[in-house]
């Protein structure tokens, strides 16, 4: 389920963003160690203050498990800004048929391998099928994006080959980065869904996408104690009204660590 997130709906969807973001520094600061601003456990940086299009995908179960996010070449982007030495010295690439897709990432932890509904191939081509149609519909033809070599395989592998490649292969840190360009066409869409096995309308309304998420916000049910007597019935009560005065998924899992902790504690105190 993939969800538009831009500045005509984002007072909607805030709950949804910081998940979103929570998502990205998990991938890009935690799992392939980038040098990203993080701050409260999410990452932002200057793009995301200029009213870009996020492409958010949702599961099952209503956690965000993949995103992307679109800018406007007509105005700062990082193939301009932060790239700019893949251009070799030419002008940044602006068209208001052109967008950059950045910041893409799925939650490999949480999806599967192999190419079921809630796999890490799916969420990808789902992403992608998400952008390239909500791009078309907004007049737009062309996509860039930095990717490296791996990025370029997957893409290539899943039917979404990008038809050209802007400058030059730099060395960017720990990898190789490349400016690819991709057309925002009904016959790249096809490819992916094809690839994909993804039939059918891949957008949720903002009221599907809303009661989707808030399944993930859902306090999960406290495990009763072992403790003996009044002290673990006081004590389920106290966790079951913490939970329930939870407001984040961070919150929650907080309350299930400290009960955890408190169970051991009593485990312990229990042995001869």
């Amino acid at each position: 389920m993939i969800i538009i997130i831009d500045a005509l709906n984002k007072h909607k969807f805030g709950s949804v963003l910081r998940e979103m973001h929570r998502l990205r520094a998990r991938v890009f600061e935690g799992r392939l160690g980038w040098d990203v601003k993080v701050r409260d456990g999410m990452e932002r940086d200057m793009y995301d203050d200029l009213n870009p299009a996020h492409v958010v995908s949702l599961d099952d179960g209503g956690h965000v498990v993949g995103c992307m996010r679109l800018l406007q070449t007509t105005g700062p982007h990082m193939l301009a800004d932060v790239f700019s030495s893949i251009l070799d010295g030419e002008p940044p690439l602006r068209s208001a048929q052109l967008w950059e897709a950045t910041r893409f990432c799925v939650d490999t932890k949480r999806l599967t391998t192999g190419k079921t509904r809630n796999s890490i191939s799916y969420v990808t081509s789902e992403v992608m099928v998400g952008a390239f149609e909500y791009a078309m519909k907004a007049g737009v033809r062309d996509a860039v994006a930095v990717i490296d070599p791996v990025m370029n395989r997957v893409l290539t592998r899943s039917g979404n080959a990008p038809y050209d490649y802007v400058g030059s292969a730099k060395p960017m840190g720990k990898v190789t980065a490349m400016a690819a360009l991709m057309d925002c066409s009904a016959e790249r869409v096809a490819s992916v869904r094809a690839f994909a096995g993804i039939e059918g309308d891949v957008f949720a309304t903002e009221e599907e996408a809303l009661a989707r998420f808030a399944l993930s916000q859902k306090p999960k049910p406290v495990p009763a104690l072992s403790g003996d007597g009044r002290i673990a019935r006081d004590l389920e009560e106290y966790f079951s009204q913490q939970m329930l005065s939870a407001e984040t998924p961070d919150e929650a899992q907080a309350v299930m660590r400290l009960m955890s902790a408190v169970t051991e504690q009593l485990g312990a105190v229990r042995k001869p």
